[in-house]
């Protein structure tokens, strides 16, 4: 969801620990918030997109402005610049004021 706010990355960073447990620590993260500003109802469906060309062209999206990385959240938000990697699989996740709360995954068709 990544909206950059420091009670909302532990909230979140808790989250994908409890899912992942360990493995998160080698799992890229990162928002695309932090280059296009929260597009409110638009959200989920932009990050769709962005999580397709994600796949698509095996490029992780870079967390923009991301300069004091929080000790207490040690996963890779993929900082400042973008990244190639091999990528099958996106998770995307969209939490709105309110519980309207959605986690969406994508993968690639299988070859």
């Amino acid at each position: 969801h990544g909206t950059g706010t420091p009670e909302n990355d532990k909230m979140e960073y808790n989250s994908l620990r409890s899912v992942f447990g360990e493995a998160i620590d080698a799992i890229p993260i990162s928002s695309n918030k932090s280059m296009i500003g929260h597009t409110l109802i638009a959200a989920g469906g932009v990050e769709a997109v962005f999580s397709l060309m994600t796949i698509m062209t095996n490029t992780l999206l870079p967390t923009t402005n991301y300069d004091m990385p929080d000790p207490a959240i040690p996963l890779d938000v993929v900082p400042n610049e973008s990244r190639q990697a091999w990528v099958d699989t996106v998770l995307s996740n969209s939490f709105g004021f309110g519980g309207q709360n959605v986690c969406a995954v994508f993968s690639a068709e299988p070859a």
